[in-house]
């Protein structure tokens, strides 16, 4: 039997409404000698309202609302509210929190080495695995989608097209994306390239049994899309809530296109295709206007709840959840109507496909098998889910968090509030005067959650160097600590040695100078580049035609921390946006004897002072 994390709070699932005849369900069961293939779409950003099926009266997604119409749906799914920690949850069937991942930028979005994703259970079980789209979890070894269990990866980088992480230019149309980590030239508008890329590798796989995800950028900011998307809604909604309409519809569009890739390849009678989202609309540039007050939406559909991504409240979390798998007998238009999560994923689809070697894996979610065989033994009527809001270098107890129930929501923003669910889905009735031993309860399982989860949270992700995996290695400051606008990576050197770094304010590929600006104009305003690497410290005088400061050190094998920065001729500083990092080979063995590592907590712990990143 999956082993299910030991918390002191009841991670157990309750009792459930499911919403068919009991003579109309069909026993869960692997049929054939073929294990059933599975597809995992998940969109990014896109609330629960924001489609026909759920209820939208603005967006139209046929195909997504006949998938709907044939599919199980659970309609009291849950994931983190903001996007890097649901992947994680999703992926290891653990808190995001004890994955090492609790915010989406500043090393904090990075899922901890050595955790068992579902691609290396996949793949250790003969399937082929695949990612197209968005990771966000890493852009360095051990760190990338290769390292984790997709054996085919075609990713962008960062938490979004155009961040700092991904190939300089990139504008969602003939982009240049990570396959199986190096920069390759696509053709095409962005989410087309994830939707076609993916029908490519099910084609070629189509005879043995795969693990595709397809984590679409869509419709996450920028809002990028053809404007024939964006013109049926011109002058009903916002220009803002117009291209993230569109980029549904272009969603709903693409994944018709592979649905009937999957039918006219015989493939969809014996695939289990699942439709999420990532978290709810971004009120700041996304689908939803809301009143930053009290939380409640003022333009967009969002089912009658309350809140959105990362603010806060259902409309953050709650996200829809369809399954469908022919051959399984899971099908038919159902509903169950059972408190359940990204965490519940993988031992899930364990379950379902009859995948060996997780007998010691240990989850914080459960299969949700039985409730999709109709079976109610074994589940219990008082599950405790929680969600909380981060976004710090070092998590805060008591920020941000919710606490679910099959009945109750406890919320805590500023203060304490209590919601009865089922009879207040839209929270405008704060009950917690009414109810304190409710709340006592509640708060007592956030407590136990803390303390069980927050372990490791003094913990460093580190990025290798000097590798076979990965040589040389790009240090985006996407991924760094910052102090007084010094960037901070943590960095395991992975063999004594002589290491060339080049310290650049623009990548590579643009070509860029230092002094220049993103214009192409010369500013003449940094003066010298600096790094500092344990007792190492170096500083680079610049000129107006230098693309990089380049550096070179003798360093010891071990944990360490990069520090770097340029300053200005004000003597202002300003932190380094990448840096490059090449082994060269054995060093002077005296220079490395000399060489004294830092100790990450003793940089990063100092001075340190709590900051709240409110965007990817």
């Amino acid at each position: 039997m999956l082993k299910i994390k030991g918390v002191a709070l009841a991670l157990v699932l309750g009792l459930v409404l499911i919403s068919c005849k009991e003579d109309s369900k069909k026993e869960v069961a692997i049929s054939g000698p073929k294990k059933p293939n599975v597809i995992l779409i998940m969109t990014d950003d896109q609330g629960y309202g924001d489609l026909g099926c759920l209820g939208s009266p603005y967006v139209k997604t046929p195909n997504l609302d006949q998938f709907y119409n044939e599919s199980v749906r659970f309609t009291d799914f849950h994931v983190d509210p903001s996007c890097s920690p649901t992947r994680s949850a999703l992926l290891t069937g653990t808190y995001s929190a004890r994955a090492g991942v609790w915010h989406t930028i500043g090393g904090r979005s990075l899922l901890k080495e050595g955790v068992t994703t579902v691609a290396d259970v996949f793949s250790d079980n003969g399937y082929k695995t695949g990612i197209f789209g968005k990771w966000h979890l890493g852009e360095n070894y051990p760190f990338r989608p290769n390292d984790r269990g997709f054996q085919e990866a075609i990713v962008h980088g960062g938490g979004g097209i155009g961040q700092s992480p991904d190939f300089w230019g990139n504008d969602y149309y003939d982009d240049t994306y990570k396959h199986n980590g190096k920069f390759e030239k696509y053709d095409g508008y962005c989410n087309t390239v994830w939707f076609n890329e993916a029908i490519n590798y099910i084609e070629k796989n189509k005879d043995e049994p795969f693990f595709c995800y397809i984590p679409t950028n869509l419709p996450h900011a920028p809002l990028n899309v053809d404007e024939k998307y964006v013109e049926p809604f011109k002058g009903k909604v916002s220009e803002r809530l117009a291209k993230y309409y569109g980029m549904v519809e272009k969603i709903d569009e693409d994944v018709a296109t592979l649905f009937r890739k999957v039918s006219d390849l015989g493939l969809d009678e014996n695939t289990i295709v699942i439709f999420m989202t990532d978290n709810g609309p971004c009120p700041w540039f996304g689908g939803v206007e809301m009143d930053f007050e009290t939380g409640y939406v003022e333009e967009g559909y969002t089912a009658g709840m309350r809140g959105a991504k990362i603010w806060g409240y259902e409309n953050a979390h709650r996200v829809p959840f369809f399954i469908r798998w022919p051959e399984g007998g899971i099908e038919g238009g159902k509903d169950i109507d059972a408190l359940s999560a990204h965490v519940d994923v993988l031992p899930t689809l364990i379950e379902l496909c009859g995948l060996k070697g997780a007998d010691n894996l240990e989850f914080d979610g459960r299969s949700l098998a039985p409730l999709l065989n109709g079976e109610l033994t074994n589940w219990q009527d008082d599950r405790t889910v929680v969600v909380h809001n981060q976004r710090v270098e070092y998590p805060v107890k008591d920020k941000e968090y919710q606490v679910l129930t099959k009945d109750w929501r406890l919320v805590n923003r500023e203060e304490k509030e209590l919601y009865s669910i089922k009879e207040d889905g839209e929270q405008k009735v704060n009950v917690a005067t009414e109810n304190p031993e409710v709340v006592e309860e509640l708060y007592k399982r956030y407590e136990d959650w803390w303390e069980d989860v927050s372990v490791e949270f003094g913990e460093y992700a580190t990025m290798y160097v000097g590798t076979e995996h990965e040589n040389p290695v790009t240090l985006y400051s996407h991924d760094a600590h910052t102090r007084n606008k010094e960037k901070i990576w943590t960095v395991n050197v992975a063999r004594d040695g002589r290491y060339e770094v080049y310290v650049n304010r623009w990548p590579n590929e643009t070509g860029k100078r230092i002094n220049e600006n993103a214009k192409g104009e010369t500013q003449n305003s940094f003066k010298s580049a600096s790094l500092k690497v344990g007792n190492i410290e170096q500083t680079v005088q610049l000129d107006d035609k230098m693309k990089s400061a380049k550096f070179v050190v003798d360093l010891k094998a071990g944990v360490t921390c990069f520090q770097s920065s340029f300053r200005l001729r004000n003597d202002k500083i300003s932190g380094a946006g990448f840096v490059y990092v090449d082994y060269l080979g054995a060093g002077d063995a005296q220079k490395i004897s000399e060489y004294v590592p830092s100790v990450p907590d003793e940089i990063l712990r100092k001075g340190y002072e709590q900051k709240v990143v409110l965007f990817d």
